[in-house]
């Protein structure tokens, strides 16, 4: 991915230079999902305080996991507010010092009082970036596949008739589990979190209709392949359905008339950072309005600063699907973590999607 090179590019110099014994340097490192970061920032911030970043990205949840119980030290990361429940729990997290963080006062309090129901008083996270999850329609392509214009609706995937219509022009699902079977169960009019595990399983079958339909299931590969015209359908975050709009293609973010899922990502201190001082500069650094709009500007994701609205250009502010108006903000729900049950059968499930085991 373009974007991603040039980052690499970009922080090549820095690696270099934040070496010696963890926990002596002057750096931090960084853990974040791909393509979410302005660039400019993580050059900005080493300038204008003199601390390196040693930036890695993740694709998925697992990858985030896989990393934060590797033993590796990470100063950074940024997970879901559905993941923030487990992570506390299991004390993978440090308390952050709000005297650090005098930025603070920039934050979305609607965001903030969301993000306190799974993480009270808002102790361990800090809203970063979030959004919505959507289908990502190359009109034209898809509708000469479809045979005419397509239905406002997750049928578009879950209908295996409809999913087989696609299928010759490329349709892909991101690797997330519990956003996919969270969309499929309210798709067919239940919830994931409050439905028996019998009823997870079933659900399977669904995955299954839809499986030989798929180019494939992957949540980075899809982001260059929407941007160049090579699928016409795809479950996708919004940044990303955006990004392939910005680079020409005739792509539309669509949440369907079932709903969709909110999600919101968010800067977080883990247990194992060795540098916590210097992860709250960069958190408090990231919180400045001109940052954050700076961020959402490169990403094409919403940020959780109230402040930095009146720092975006307005063609952006009011680009379609950035920020959702009320009727959208209706069909949305923030995705909710499971039980431990659940995430048992989730994972079964999940495997056997992905494997065919």
């Amino acid at each position: 991915m373009l974007r991603l090179f040039a980052l690499l590019l970009l922080l090549t110099p820095a690696l270099a230079i934040a070496q010696g014994p963890e926990g002596t340097g002057n750096f931090i490192r960084v853990l974040n999902w791909n393509d979410y970061i302005a660039p400019q920032v993580l050059k900005d911030f080493e300038k204008d305080t003199g601390i390196h970043v040693e930036y890695r990205t993740f694709s998925t949840t697992e990858e985030l996991n896989t990393a934060l119980t590797s033993g590796e030290s990470f100063d950074i990361a940024v997970p879901s507010h559905n993941d923030l429940p487990r992570l506390i729990k299991n004390g993978q997290l440090q308390p952050l010092d709000f005297s650090r963080l005098g930025n603070r006062t920039h934050l979305d309090i609607q965001l903030l009082s969301k993000l306190a129901a799974v993480d009270p008083g808002n102790r361990y996270a800090v809203p970063y970036l979030w959004g919505a999850v959507g289908l990502a329609i190359n009109t034209p392509q898809a509708e000469a596949a479809f045979g005419g214009p397509l239905p406002d609706s997750w049928s578009l995937l879950f209908d295996a008739e409809q999913s087989a219509r696609l299928a010759s022009c490329g349709i892909s699902v991101l690797d997330a589990p519990d956003e996919t079977l969270s969309l499929l169960l309210n798709y067919q009019g239940r919830s994931l979190v409050r439905s028996a595990p019998s009823r997870i399983e079933r659900a399977g079958n669904v995955l299954d209709g839809l499986k030989p339909n798929l180019r494939y299931v992957d949540s980075e590969r899809y982001i260059e392949d929407l941007a160049n015209g090579r699928l016409c359908v795809a479950m996708a975050w919004v940044g990303d359905a955006l990004a392939a709009a910005d680079a020409g293609q005739p792509v539309r973010f669509l949440v369907p008339d079932e709903g969709s899922v909110l999600f919101i990502d968010n800067l977080v201190i883990p247990s194992s950072a060795r540098r916590a001082d210097l992860a709250h500069r960069f958190i408090d650094y990231v919180m400045q309005p001109k940052v954050a709009a700076l961020i959402t500007a490169e990403t094409l994701y919403p940020n959780g600063n109230a402040d930095s609205h009146e720092f975006l250009d307005a063609a952006l502010r009011d680009q379609p699907g950035l920020y959702p108006d009320l009727e959208t903000k209706r069909r949305l729900h923030a995705l909710e973590a499971l039980p431990e049950k659940h995430s048992v059968v989730r994972d079964k499930l999940w495997d056997s999607f992905l494997n065919g085991g």
